[in-house]
């Protein structure tokens, strides 16, 4: 914008109509705000303001013409503040129009596809266990995660000094509580139930979360178990090395090779350990399986006579089998994860990956 006459210029009459008219033609030019706000600053800034350096030199001006001189600089001082301020309402509702119709819904845009959510992987593997048991003709049992000892060892047949009552390995709560440290505790409560109601024979699959004091790349202190419990008269080791060929391989794939080796457990004998080959590296050696290209995937057992009759069955007439497994290490093996605690990092690329 070119400056108008300042302090050093002619002032009087003149002079003022000369600065007016050039505002007037200034003004018209505004179009947007940098150009409003340089226009102010020029006219009314407090210190270089032409305006006010005008009223500053009334001193300057002859008598005889002082006091139009005052009247007309007073003059043009009310039309700039008024002409900014109507110019400056006017850019900010044309700013906020801007605003609108940037935020304005085009309906003639094609539409967003929106995200499709997913699955947790261990309910996946939990949903897809539970679908190939039903195949075989289990239902689902649940129970309580804060258990009794009676129902999560003594019941199951762990001596009192037995190393899981210990405070390194089991989560205890103060009032004698515990969190349950595996599933059996719903076996216990399911084979009870059905001795009294005396409905034989018994094939359940119980779920849900166990705690324990364990944290490395292949264990969590919270962790999601499966076991399964199957009671009846004539049942044998056969079928449940049978029910487990059966269930892996419907679970991973069909060429998975699956070992039994013997093991002990508490509440099962004969008991065994079951590997499978490591889904991540083939059976060829990582540091997921310790190089051995096995991973342990479960453990289990013909039903100790002792916890047949602890839930009030008769081991002269009944006999049974269960196994259990921890789903986390399932799903590390379905889909080949290095690290178990990834599962719960909250990482939506997993979950991406393991989208059905």
């Amino acid at each position: 914008m070119a400056a108008a006459d300042g302090p050093g210029g002619p002032l009087g009459l003149a002079s003022l109509t000369e600065v007016r008219a050039r505002f007037e033609a200034a003004l018209a030019a505004v179009a947007n705000r940098a150009q409003w706000e340089e226009l102010r600053l020029e006219y009314l800034g407090r210190k270089q303001g032409l305006v006010r350096q005008y009223l500053e030199q009334i001193s300057q001006v002859p008598p005889a013409e002082r006091k139009a001189y005052g009247q007309q600089t007073n003059a043009l001082k009310v039309r700039v503040e008024t002409a900014l301020a109507e110019l400056d309402e006017s850019l900010r509702r044309r700013e906020q129009e801007q605003a609108a119709r940037a935020a304005a819904l085009d309906v003639t845009l094609p539409g967003r596809r929106p995200e499709v959510g997913s699955l947790h992987p261990v309910t996946l593997v939990a949903r897809r266990i539970a679908e190939i048991f039903a195949g075989l003709g289990y239902t689902v049992a649940e129970g309580p995660e804060v258990e009794t000892d009676e129902h999560n060892f003594a019941a199951l047949n762990f001596p009192p000094n037995h190393p899981a009552r210990d405070t390194q390995d089991t989560l205890f709560l103060t009032d004698g509580r515990l969190l349950r440290t595996h599933t059996s505790p719903i076996q216990v409560r399911v084979m009870r139930e059905r001795a009294r109601s005396g409905q034989l024979p018994i094939r359940v699959i119980c779920l849900g979360r166990v705690f324990r004091h364990d944290n490395d790349l292949r264990h969590s202190p919270m962790f999601h178990q499966i076991e399964g419990l199957c009671v009846g008269e004539g049942v044998s080791f056969a079928h449940l090395k049978g029910t487990l060929d059966a269930f892996i391989r419907r679970l991973f794939r069909p060429t998975t090779e699956v070992r039994l080796r013997p093991s002990y457990f508490p509440f099962t004998e004969p008991s065994a350990e079951v590997d499978i080959t490591c889904q991540l590296c083939g059976g060829k050696g990582c540091p997921t399986c310790s190089g051995t290209g096995w991973m342990e995937i479960l453990g289990a057992g013909m039903v100790d006579p002792r916890v047949l009759r602890n839930c009030g069955l008769d081991p002269d007439r009944v006999s049974g089998w269960a196994f259990g497994t921890g789903i986390d290490r399932i799903a590390m093996n379905l889909w080949s994860l290095p690290n178990i605690r990834s599962l719960f990092d909250g990482d939506e690329r997993l979950l991406r990956q393991v989208r059905r």
